[in-house]
């Protein structure tokens, strides 16, 4: 690695310890740690719901898919678009509302008190939910570390991604949620600058599409978004937009930063401020991928690692540096918005709630920040083994976290008419599908669906069992804004 990349990691890191050590001092209780005390403005809001939704995903997966299967594969972002509008537009301030109505500073936490129940099976599952996909998400995360650091230094997988878990339970320990927000906050901008500067400044160099285009004919790859009308064309694009973009509607570590905003009247601009930065960064990312066609018509051993081939080969060793902390950024982003949920949900749903229900906020903090090393740990263990690409291990975790919540979250707030033993058979069906979804698809030679027929089948569950046993006692809610 260039002693300038070098000088850059450090100049970013520091800046990134500063905000941790600025913001430490302000978590008081397991309220601030959670939620921020629901104080955070809208460009927080906005920046820190988009940045930690997009992880080495946005760098390395959804480029290197590009990159293989050409301009088809934009539906995926495409359909990321879309719903996350519509997830800003009626989640986002209905689920602020009602969990400040409900004193929630969980998902699990929510339908818990939504539907009164006294049993806690609903917090028990969807804390099941949450600690089987969130591991994985985790992971995903892990492994895109790993590979990154592990070919610029040179080390090893393992001591790879202990650096970049490091780094994450670091800022996330010490900080908790208002110091996740501001650093999502500072690199959202920092990510969005890299992924558009890297695409223009390349498109120069080549003179244009034109050597593109070309190189993607010899390879046989079509860039259209629609290469031709036939049925399975348009279920393939239907499938991949909405088995994408299905999911905005039940992720916790983007549900949770909705919660946090101060005043649910800003939520407007938080959407139309997220959404353009959404629809500007993968713009720039389907540009990579779509230039990495241009540069290496030969292929690359791991098409993962396209955006890390293409800065070294071709801008001055600082720049490099620049978009390599952005990768870096992008996934500690993500891993620390989720293992501050999964951290939540240890203390809030489990120890709190099965152990001391009495605890004090000081007590249940350091509960908190415990059960961030204990999810890391973890996660650690299971990044270990490298089982698949990081774009099969992030949606297999989006499609479970789509399907255990998503359907609950958006029927909750716009019915009276279920109870706890539909959301309970909600959660449970959704997770169950998205979990053994791409076995069913093995087994039976086909391209199983997970998202589409999980977010319907919980759905179904949760209307269905609620009108058998007809027994409805939510807590009332006014969710007008």
């Amino acid at each position: 690695m260039n002693y300038l990349e070098i000088i850059t990691f450090t100049l970013y890191f520091a800046v990134v310890l500063l905000i941790v050590f600025l913001s430490y001092k302000k978590q008081k209780s397991d309220k601030d740690f959670i939620l921020g005390d629901r104080k955070l403005n809208f460009w927080l809001t906005a920046l820190s719901a988009h940045a930690s939704d997009m992880s080495s995903w946005l760098f390395l997966a959804y480029p290197a898919q590009i990159f293989l299967l050409g301009g088809f594969n934009i539906w995926a972002g495409i359909g990321l678009t879309l719903f996350m509008y519509l997830n800003w537009q009626f989640i986002a301030p209905k689920v602020r509302i009602a969990t400040e109505q409900t004193n929630s500073l969980t998902l699990n936490a929510y339908f818990e008190n939504r539907f009164a129940d006294r049993s806690s099976s609903i917090r028990l599952v969807s804390g099941l939910m949450t600690l089987l996909f969130f591991t994985i998400y985790i992971c995903a995360g892990l492994v895109g570390m790993g590979f990154l650091v592990e070919s610029l230094f040179g080390v090893h997988y393992a001591i790879g991604i202990s650096i970049g878990l490091f780094i994450v339970m670091l800022y996330v320990f010490l900080g908790g949620y208002t110091t996740v927000a501001w650093i999502d906050l500072f690199q959202g901008f920092f990510l969005l600058g890299v992924i558009l500067v890297i695409p223009v400044y390349l498109l120069f160099q080549l003179d244009g599409f034109t050597p593109i285009a070309t190189a993607a004919k010899a390879q046989n790859l079509s860039l259209s978004l629609l290469p031709d009308f036939k049925p399975n064309t348009l279920y393939q694009a239907f499938i991949l937009t909405a088995g994408w973009g299905l999911g905005y509607l039940g992720q916790p570590h983007i549900i949770t930063k909705f919660m946090g905003i101060k005043n649910v009247q800003d939520m407007s601009k938080s959407k139309y401020l997220g959404i353009s930065w959404q629809i500007l960064a993968l713009t720039g990312a389907t540009l990579i991928g779509l230039i990495g066609i241009a540069l290496f018509p030969n292929g690359l051993e791991n098409p993962e690692l396209l955006i890390l081939n293409v800065v070294q080969q071709n801008l001055h060793p600082f720049f490099a540096g620049l978009v390599l902390c952005a990768i870096l950024a992008a996934t500690t982003n993500v891993m620390a918005a989720q293992i501050l949920v999964v951290a939540s949900s240890l203390c809030e749903d489990f120890y709190k709630r099965l152990f001391r229900k009495k605890a004090k906020p000081k007590e249940l903090l350091w509960v908190s920040r415990f059960s961030v090393l204990f999810i890391s740990c973890i996660a650690f263990i299971v990044a270990l083994f490298k089982v698949t690409t990081i774009y099969k291990l992030v949606l297999y975790a989006w499609t479970g976290l789509g399907t255990s919540f998503g359907p609950l979250l958006l029927i909750s707030l716009y019915s009276k008419k279920i109870n706890r033993f539909g959301a309970f058979a909600g959660i449970l069906t959704g997770g169950t599908i998205a979990a053994i979804g791409p076995y069913l698809g093995t087994v039976m030679k086909i391209e199983f669906p997970s998202m589409i027929v999980g977010f319907a089948i919980s759905s179904l569950s949760i209307i269905s069992v609620s009108k058998i046993t007809k027994k409805y006692e939510l807590q009332k809610l006014n969710l007008e804004n």
